[in-house]
């Protein structure tokens, strides 16, 4: 299972479509973490200033068309994030069918994730 952080308004901005953010088209690939702590500590570093709900795509590997390599973090992991973890890369879009559930990362006031939840 892949982990994939994105706020609900750009999941669901093109929801007919295999969705695509910004950085397959300014880094070649979809940056995805390896487990639930990881990408809470992705949250906390880079997704704070980010308003409205934040979400974790639960992506299975085996439904993409596109590449999956498992590389180092450029320059370093995040805070949080022991030093030689490597982090899911997606190499394509990813196939709505592909994702298999969504968690949605419980903020406190100041942007700082709490924990992952159940979204229905």
């Amino acid at each position: 299972m892949l982990f994939h952080l994105v706020p609900l308004d750009d999941w669901l901005l093109v929801p007919d479509r295999p969705y695509a953010p910004a950085s397959l088209l300014e880094e070649g690939f979809v940056h995805c973490s390896p487990d639930e702590s990881s990408v809470l500590a992705v949250a906390d570093a880079f997704y704070r200033e980010v308003e409205g709900p934040l979400m974790v795509l639960l992506i299975d590997e085996e439904r993409l068309r596109a590449e999956v390599r498992v590389e180092a973090a450029a320059p370093k992991p995040p805070p949080g994030v022991p030093e030689g973890t490597r982090f899911p890369h997606i190499y394509g879009a990813i196939e709505r069918s592909a994702v298999t559930g969504m968690l949605e990362v419980v903020r406190d006031p100041y942007g700082r994730p709490l924990r992952l939840a159940a979204w229905s």
